[in-house]
């Protein structure tokens, strides 16, 4: 993690900061909170503040809340120059299947390890995820893990060269689907119409892979934040991260709507029997 903090940068002062091992790979994972364990993951170009405004949210929400370090400087308010460079080193990392053909990417076994982790430490039904943009399809590699069962898909953008992609192997969707099925698991995912990275032909090959059991919600372009940082002004260019840089923090907007819903399927989904919902 890095300690240069500018003035528009998030310090992370308020969350515990572990360094976790799983199979022999470390990652640092900044924790909050206390109750059952959601792992909500960075998008591009990092753990930005307005990532961490939604791990506060979900933290204060009654989680306790992990945010793996995957790419980018953790708290950097996202700039062109900076983000440009981060994802053009994700896209080259072994960890990551950026691109069609790839299958899933492999950073998804780590964090499989890291949900059977965190559902050990802190108990409760199960683990939530939220995956973002670059991260946006792990969530659902991660119901992989039995310890998952509430994954929230935000603006799932991988694979980035093939609009109707799920970066996903074969052999995974297929388990995958079984699982969802067995279980009884739903898939809850969020997406801007006309969004280029994440288009509604990506939602439409989720819903073929898991039929019912797929919430793909679309919003509006026209109700995005007009005002994100620099790197989704520039680089991003259209209405993407629903319930991140794109949100507006109003009371009756609809991406706070978004975000109410999300809190909502976890506490629905982690809630245990005396345990507030």
């Amino acid at each position: 993690m890095s300690t240069d903090i500018g003035p528009l940068d998030d310090p992370l002062t308020d969350f515990t900061h572990r360094l976790v091992d799983i199979d022999g790979l470390t990652k640092t994972v900044h924790v909050a909170g206390s109750g059952p364990a959601v792992v909500v993951m960075p998008e591009m170009p990092g753990i930005s503040p307005d990532v961490l405004r939604l791990a506060r949210w979900v933290r204060d929400a009654g989680f306790t809340v992990h945010v793996p370090s995957l790419f980018g400087v953790d708290g950097a308010h996202p700039t062109v120059e900076a983000g440009q460079d981060v994802v053009r080193r994700a896209c080259v990392s072994a960890e990551f299947r950026a691109f069609a053909g790839g299958g899933t990417s492999p950073v998804t076994i780590w964090l499989r390890g890291l949900a059977r982790q965190a559902h050990a430490e802190c108990g409760g039904p199960g683990v939530g995820v939220i995956g973002l943009c670059f991260t946006g399809n792990f969530a659902l590699t991660m119901a992989l893990e039995p310890a998952v069962i509430a994954p929230v898909l935000g603006q799932p953008s991988l694979p980035l060269d093939d609009p109707g992609g799920l970066e996903l192997g074969e052999d995974d969707a297929r388990a995958l689907r079984e699982r969802i099925v067995r279980d009884g698991l739903t898939v809850l995912a969020y997406r801007f119409q006309g969004d280029r990275w994440c288009s509604g032909r990506r939602f439409a090959a989720y819903r073929n892979l898991l039929g019912d059991a797929f919430d793909g919600r679309t919003l509006s372009s026209s109700v995005a934040n007009r005002n994100p940082p620099p790197f989704f002004r520039e680089v991003v260019g259209t209405p993407h991260s629903v319930v991140t840089a794109h949100l507006v923090d109003e009371e009756g907007h609809p991406t706070l709507g978004a975000r109410d819903e999300i809190l909502a399927f976890l506490a629905e989904r982690l809630s245990e029997p005396g345990r507030p919902g």
